[in-house]
């Protein structure tokens, strides 16, 4: 049974990846309004940021750890995944189409659709190991005797709130691709294959966190650390820019945080 709960954990964010992506059918040639991109966007850091306290931090900080105080351990590991990010994010090149600018190493051989495909493949990268670690760690104490219900249902609900928030992601990255590219179906495959890189991260941090106990803390706040870090650059700025003078931004962010924090406190 633990395995079936796995597996359906690692999966259900890349089906809300490919369902936000499959929003370039309905907007069809319209693309999305910018108040629209700021509620999606606010939406998405919401959840992110409530998703990295509650469902990383939180438990990272109450693992028994004994050469050093806890908080020194994912003090260090937030970091660790701050790092991990910032230098993906400088040596990768990759076009950040909500903010028209390119990032990484500069080169010419490679084409903007495909340097927006990488850009949300780096943004993808966290959410996966993230879930990836969660169910890890799960495993890990259902296999020491734990209740597998109580255990499975907190890294299960990790996983529904990043498909949540991957849902208007999904949207927010592939209907640029769909002008870049013009089409429809490229774009959405582009969504797609962008939304597969998370159950191969998670498989990774899954492995890790499953058999090597000792880093379970490091882990946890590396994942939290890595999504802070790409909720930060890409999400909140379009969030509550200046465009559009309201603050449809903030109020979706302020939901999308209470929603994952009632979540996490209900469910598990």
């Amino acid at each position: 049974m633990e395995i079936l709960f796995c597996v359906l954990g690692l999966l259900i964010p890349f089906v809300g990846t490919t369902l936000g992506a499959s929003c370039i059918y309905i907007f069809k040639d319209k693309g999305i309004s910018v108040n629209l991109s700021k509620i999606f966007n606010g939406f998405a850091a919401g959840v992110m940021l409530s998703t990295s306290f509650f469902g990383l931090l939180l438990p990272s900080l109450e693992t028994n750890v004994d050469y050093m105080p806890p908080v020194f351990v994912v003090a260090l590991g937030f970091l660790l995944g701050v790092a991990l990010i910032f230098a993906i994010d400088h040596l990768v090149p990759h076009f950040h189409s909500q903010g028209n600018y390119e990032e990484g190493i500069k080169t010419r051989s490679m084409s903007k659709d495909k340097k927006m495909f990488l850009a949300v493949l780096i943004h993808n990268i966290p959410e996966g190991l993230s879930v990836g670690v969660s169910f890890g760690i799960a495993l890990a104490n259902v296999s020491n005797g734990g209740d597998l219900y109580s255990i499975m249902v907190s890294s299960l609900m990790l996983s529904i709130g990043i498909a949540i928030q991957n849902i208007p992601e999904g949207a927010i990255v592939s209907l640029p691709l769909k002008n870049e590219t013009n089409s429809a179906t490229k774009a959405f495959g582009y969504g797609v294959v962008s939304g597969a890189v998370e159950p191969i991260v998670a498989i990774i941090g899954l492995l890790v966190a499953y058999f090597i106990e000792p880093i379970m803390p490091w882990a946890l706040a590396l994942a939290a650390g890595s999504m802070v870090y790409v909720t930060i650059e890409d999400l909140v700025p379009t969030a509550v820019s200046g465009e559009g003078k309201n603050h449809y931004g903030i109020i979706a962010f302020i939901v999308g945080f209470l929603l994952m924090m009632c979540l996490e406190y209900l469910l598990s």
